[in-house]
């Protein structure tokens, strides 16, 4: 397996959808690279891919340091509110963090950010969109409070935009087209443009569906690294 042919061979899919879609957006690709080690991370800065994709904190914190430092750094992974203080005091060069889904966590990333950061750390409202008991995420109505409380009360976080996971097997749309609609009324409700927050949806196996629905942000991970191994992640 070459990291470096996939990472070409996304790319070409990612730019073909995007030259397809209606909305004529630019789209970045991040690669998540969740349980591979760091010389398949190197290969892929390499092949000059700068956005990384991280779902464990511990796993990120140890990545970070020996990687360099132009990485931007995407957490995507669950927060817990005690484990805030430790993933912005140790990743630096932590560009955003997608999966805010609560109020409280929001106040965690908030309270570290103003300790440890010159600027303000970029954050995302995670939505869970399928209505899926265990995935994570608020729903659509509370992601408008959420979004709320993030410009109103947060004074060191930088709400960027929206996040979600799609329902796994989906072929349809659904799942995109109410992060779309979501946005609109999270745009409404802080008054500014729709096209000011971004949109994180899409995966490897749907991210060129993703792209159509209007993605400015897609994560791919195993159709650029392989298969994972979770046993590796601790």
């Amino acid at each position: 397996m070459s990291v470096a042919r996939n990472m070409q061979a996304v790319r070409a899919k990612v730019a073909e959808a995007v030259a397809k879609s209606a909305w004529k957006q630019q789209c970045t690709l991040v690669a998540v690279s969740k349980t591979k080690p760091v010389e398949d991370l190197h290969e892929a800065y390499d092949a000059d891919q700068r956005h990384f994709g991280e779902n464990y904190i511990q796993e990120l914190v140890q990545k970070s340091p020996v990687m360099p430092a132009d990485i931007k750094w995407h957490y995507i992974g669950h927060v817990q509110s005690n484990k805030a203080k430790p993933l912005v005091r140790d990743v630096p060069n932590l560009f955003v963090v997608e999966t805010v889904d609560s109020i409280k966590i929001a106040n965690a990333l908030n309270k570290a950010s103003g300790e440890f950061r010159s600027e303000k750390l970029n954050v995302m409202v995670q939505v869970n969109t399928s209505d899926e008991e265990q995935k994570a995420g608020i729903d659509t109505n509370g992601s408008i409070e959420l979004a709320r409380h993030i410009v109103s009360s947060c004074e060191h976080l930088n709400l960027t935009g929206l996040m979600t996971i799609g329902r796994y097997g989906d072929t349809t749309s659904e799942c995109f087209d109410r992060l779309v609609a979501c946005r609109k009324r999270v745009a409404e409700a802080l008054g500014t443009a729709e096209a000011d927050l971004d949109l994180s949806m899409g995966m490897s196996g749907d991210f060129e569906l993703a792209i159509a629905c209007g993605s400015t942000h897609v994560r791919v991970g195993s159709t650029i690294f392989g298969a994972r191994d979770y046993a590796s992640k601790n």
